[in-house]
């Protein structure tokens, strides 16, 4: 339910934020690219489709955007250092734990087990 929780309101910010790209005055060939891009990526995050695809877009256009190499002439959704902590945070645990049970990837390939074996060594 955690993870329900996370890629809900990681996919909605990233959603509005490549909204605020694509709805510029004047938007230049980067807002569009952007914008879709945002747009895309948390789509695949928010229903759980290519999740290790999708976080990777999303750190690397936010890691273009917070170096200044996109353009960041949209209002940020996330605005303070502290809020792109707790985005970055939010988007390494999505990222890590994979599909939850409530999402595309883990219909597509099921839900995996890790079983351990017990020691083969004699306990003395």
């Amino acid at each position: 339910m955690t993870l329900l929780c996370l890629r809900g309101a990681l996919g909605s910010a990233l959603l509005i934020q490549g909204q605020f790209y694509l709805r510029e005055p004047n938007p230049t060939p980067a807002d569009w690219f952007v914008g879709l891009t945002l747009l895309a990526a948390a789509s695949l995050l928010a229903i759980g489709l290519a999740t290790p695809i999708a976080g990777a877009v999303v750190a690397l256009v936010g890691a273009g955007v917070g170096l200044s190499v996109l353009p960041a002439n949209a209002p940020m959704v996330f605005e303070g250092k502290l809020s792109v902590v707790f985005a970055v945070a939010m988007l390494l645990a999505v990222t890590v734990l994979g599909p939850g049970a409530f999402f595309v990837d883990a219909r597509l390939f099921g839900r995996r087990k890790i079983m351990i074996p017990p020691s083969s060594r004699k306990q003395s």
